[in-house]
């Protein structure tokens, strides 16, 4: 279902995206760099240098860029169920990184293979029934100690569920709360996990951003990212 969902919309992917957030003023670059430069001052605070890195349900590519800058070192995975997005990612940014289908199930990758998993904005398009399958998945892919971050749109902003509804690719979308989040991501063996609340202010607002370090608690960013991190064996 992803697949035929996702190859229908890759070759106007951008500008859908483009189309949807127009509201907040920003463009679909902002909100791939705002979520790396959070994972990495994040990693960073805590000494830790990923050598491997898979980004999940990474579509045509947009955090790759962000990804290789922050991470100039790094084997970084690019996984999609979307053939036809990962040939698009590919052409945007040949040799950068590996490129590999998924089949929606099984990560074709043994375990312990990764010490940074990141998933922006991925699981509101998968089913419910599927979520912990799935990241137990990404759970087993890590190494021990190695840190997942999932990043989602907020269900209680409404700027944001106006950005869903708007946009052809998220027809399907069911936004998920962080609560939920967390309790699937205990389920899947991340005992414990923390949210982040982010973009709080549109362009309009910029000059007041820099409070947002001040509001990460609060549920009514536009995103949150739940970050969890697997215990060392």
């Amino acid at each position: 279902m992803l697949q035929a969902e996702f190859d229908q919309f890759a070759l106007e992917y951008q500008q859908q995206h483009a189309a949807s957030i127009r509201l907040s003023g920003e463009t679909p670059d902002f909100f791939a760099q705002y979520k790396i430069d959070d994972v990495a001052a994040r990693l960073a605070h805590s000494g830790v240098k990923p050598r491997r890195i898979l980004d999940f349900g990474a579509g045509v590519g947009n955090s790759l860029g962000p990804l290789r800058a922050a991470f100039p070192d790094s084997e970084i995975t690019l996984l999609d169920p979307s053939s036809q997005s990962l040939d698009i990612a590919r052409k945007r940014f040949p040799g950068q990184a590996d490129f590999r289908h998924f089949d929606g199930e099984t990560i074709p990758y043994d375990d312990a293979s990764f010490d940074l998993a990141f998933a922006a904005c991925v699981f509101h398009h998968i089913p419910e029934n599927l979520h912990v399958a799935l990241i137990k998945e990404i759970e087993r892919v890590l190494t021990g100690g190695g840190s997942f971050f999932l990043f989602e749109h907020n269900p209680w902003n409404p700027l944001t569920t106006n950005a869903v509804r708007n946009c052809a690719f998220d027809e399907n979308a069911v936004l998920i709360n962080s609560r939920d989040v967390r309790k699937r991501m205990a389920a899947a063996g991340f005992s414990k996990s923390d949210v982040v609340y982010r973009i709080f202010f549109p362009r309009v607002l910029a000059r007041l951003r820099p409070l947002e370090r001040f509001l990460t608690r609060m549920p009514m960013g536009a995103q949150y990212f739940v970050h969890a991190v697997k215990p060392a064996v």
